[in-house]
């Protein structure tokens, strides 16, 4: 039996060609390592032509490359984004700490400037305690013109009960230490008279002045002005009487340039 051509539009089926092929399994192994799963367009080519060992071969080179370009792209940004975390970790803490400086800088000069101010303030209460418990003399720029016990019919007791200080009428007398003004006044031989009754307990009196200065109670310092000297009372001249006491009445004398010089003033 003879057989006709066979016509042009019939034959062996044809397979898709190698190039699309590998285009399509790019396309799915992308998508496997984009998303995980595996894309709807790598699915059919794949089985178009599932026993052929050079697709396959191909399809597993291409996803190597792929996998590889993706890796290295994300390891990239890691590393980049870790950068930029180290840099703002790295500014935070210097912030920090340059903050933490400034707070200290501030607390140490303020301790600086608190123990100036306490270390002035001991040295003026110092200075001012020091100076409540000098002693001075009475009188400046003078001298002793009658010794204690010197003797005479001048002193109803037989001798000088204290000291005499050259000075003129007017002359500025002070209190020689702290204390408290037990007698300003009017003492009889006396003529016009202060005593003082001092912190360590014992007195002093000044005597024949012109005019008085303080009054009974009153709180004196160190070479606190008290009167003027003068010449009242039983007297042959302007000078200042001093007594050192260790009561307030007459009779309780002791040596006033004794009793000064212990108090450390130099006559």
């Amino acid at each position: 039996m003879a057989f006709g051509s066979r016509p042009a539009g019939t034959g062996k089926h044809r397979g898709s060609s190698r190039l699309s092929k590998k285009t399509a399994g790019y396309a799915g192994i992308a998508a496997i390592a984009t998303t995980g799963v595996v894309g709807s367009l790598a699915a059919p080519a794949f089985a178009a032509d599932n026993h052929s060992s050079t697709s396959a071969a191909d399809n597993g080179l291409g996803a190597v490359v792929v996998a590889d370009e993706l890796a290295g792209d994300l390891a990239d940004q890691a590393v980049s984004q870790q950068r930029v975390a180290d840099q703002a970790a790295a500014q935070a803490q210097a912030e920090a700490e340059a903050k933490q400086k400034a707070a200290e800088g501030k607390r140490l000069a303020e301790a600086k400037v608190k123990a100036e101010r306490e270390a002035a303030e001991r040295a003026a209460r110092e200075e001012e305690r020091k100076r409540l418990n000098t002693f001075v003399s009475p009188l400046d720029d003078s001298y002793v013109s009658t010794q204690y016990k010197a003797g005479g019919g001048m002193w109803s007791s037989g001798s000088h009960t204290g000291i005499d200080f050259h000075a003129a009428s007017g002359t500025s007398v002070h209190a020689v230490g702290s204390g408290t003004i037990v007698e300003a006044g009017w003492g009889g031989a006396y003529g016009n008279n202060v005593v003082i009754k001092h912190n360590d307990g014992t007195f002093t009196q000044y005597g024949h002045m012109s005019s008085l200065n303080v009054s009974v109670g009153q709180q004196v310092t160190p070479g606190q002005q008290i009167g003027l000297s003068g010449s009242t009372g039983n007297s042959s001249g302007p000078h200042l009487h001093f007594e050192a006491r260790t009561g307030s009445q007459y009779g309780s004398d002791i040596d006033p340039i004794a009793y000064l010089r212990s108090h450390g003033v130099s006559l």
